[in-house]
């Protein structure tokens, strides 16, 4: 027997109401890492990289979710800005901030960092996209003055746009031989492992608040 359109959006409705039904225009979230080599999977194989390793514990734990490889080895932060615009065109549902690990390296001005950095942040603002901040630490052979000017960019910039913050995006893995390739410096598969486990949290409770938000046609 062929349903009336009322029954059948009578039957329909609690399943709808639990999710268990999606509309056509249903799609994964899409999380965009705007990130150097230390998201990249720098000489790492296929799927060990950070994007890769995110988005895999993601789906394991129930989230429907796409995230793309756009960090670049070699990113700096003025790089990073460059290529914001051509990253929103791909219209992420969240942005993970990954920078200033070249400039630092390079000895870049930190107020240049923390100016870039600024600009990418508020551009994110400005267009509505959540945003997640992972911080960086700068080598002490670098000087005192260069390491407090550097080291307070990240944690600023997190309070002044309210943003969840990851202090430091190789905590637990940096200087480990363990956990990084032969360079002593990029993380190898387990470090990325380490990295994803402390990121992860945050980038599951920001999902949370998107399908939230989505449920209650926000």
């Amino acid at each position: 027997m062929r349903l009336s359109f009322p029954l059948t959006a009578l039957l329909l409705a609690p399943l709808l109401a639990l999710g268990l039904v999606t509309g056509a225009a249903a799609r994964p979230l899409k999380v965009a890492v705007l990130g150097d080599s230390l998201s990249a999977g720098y000489n790492l194989p296929p799927g060990q990289g950070l994007t890769r390793q995110l988005e895999a514990a993601l789906r394991q734990d129930g989230f429907d979710v796409t995230v793309g490889d756009t960090a670049v080895s070699g990113q700096t932060s003025a790089g990073g800005l460059a290529g914001l615009d051509w990253m929103l065109g791909d219209k992420p549902d969240l942005v993970v901030v990954e920078l200033g690990a070249n400039d630092m390296l390079r000895g870049i001005d930190p107020k240049s960092t923390r100016a870039n950095l600024d600009k990418i942040l508020s551009t994110l603002k400005d267009r509505h996209v959540p945003a997640i901040l992972a911080g960086m630490r700068a080598q002490p052979n670098l000087g005192a003055d260069y390491v407090a000017a550097f080291d307070k960019i990240y944690p600023d910039l997190a309070r002044q746009y309210a943003l969840p913050f990851y202090p430091f995006i190789l905590e637990g893995v940096a200087l480990d031989p363990k956990l990084t390739i032969a360079d002593r410096m990029h993380p190898n598969g387990d470090g990325v492992a380490i990295m994803v486990r402390g990121l992860k949290p945050l980038v599951a409770k920001a999902l949370t608040t998107l399908n939230g938000n989505a449920a209650a046609g926000k």
